[in-house]
């Protein structure tokens, strides 16, 4: 059974609008619970192709210092040398290398994710959630995406041992994508 063809009028160049879109993380604490937490900062921008999605890209850019789990003491030691050292690494990256379509409404971007002056590869998998023409005229696409990754790969080590056995804080990171994203006229 054929893939349907998706609506050639997606074709184009976005732009991330933050003020409807989260980029978030789940890790586990304690081992007994979750802790959510988002970057409130960021930007991107892309190019997405309806016909052939191989030939799209994108690009994520995202502001470590505007880490929010909701405590501010969590927030700053996140902060701090022993996990993002954001005086020294600002920034954390996303630059697509690769993206494929793998269902009607799903696709998986692989790409460069740089945290700490750490690249490593990572594949997020993506499912398209539909375009509208909003009321002020704007073309949106929206994405809901996520990807499991180790973060102890780009050097956020620190833990720290439990009496009953197990650590602080979970390897396992979730990050979470929740974009919606404004077609730039030049790119129509």
């Amino acid at each position: 059974m054929s893939t349907p063809t998706l609506p050639a009028e997606l074709t184009g160049t976005y732009t991330i609008d933050p003020t409807h879109s989260h980029v978030g993380f789940v890790v586990r604490h304690a081992m007994v619970a979750k802790v959510r937490g988002a970057f409130t900062e960021f930007e991107g921008s892309g190019f997405f192709d309806a016909e052939d999605p191989a030939r799209s890209h994108l690009e994520l850019v995202v502001s470590v210092a505007s880490i929010d789990t909701n405590n501010a003491d969590r927030d700053a030691h996140l902060r701090s040398a022993d996990f993002f050292d954001v005086d020294r690494f600002p920034q954390l990256r996303f630059v697509s290398t690769g993206v494929e379509r793998t269902g009607d409404d799903t696709f998986r971007v692989t790409g460069d994710l740089t945290i700490r002056d750490v690249t490593r590869p990572v594949q997020v998998d993506f499912e398209l959630g539909g375009s509208a023409v909003d009321p002020f005229g704007n073309h949106r696409l929206g994405l809901e995406g996520r990807a499991v990754v180790n973060r102890k790969d780009w050097g956020l080590a620190w833990n720290a041992a439990l009496e009953t056995g197990g650590v602080l804080v979970g390897e396992k990171v979730t990050l979470e994508f929740d974009v919606s994203a404004i077609r730039q006229p030049d790119g129509d």
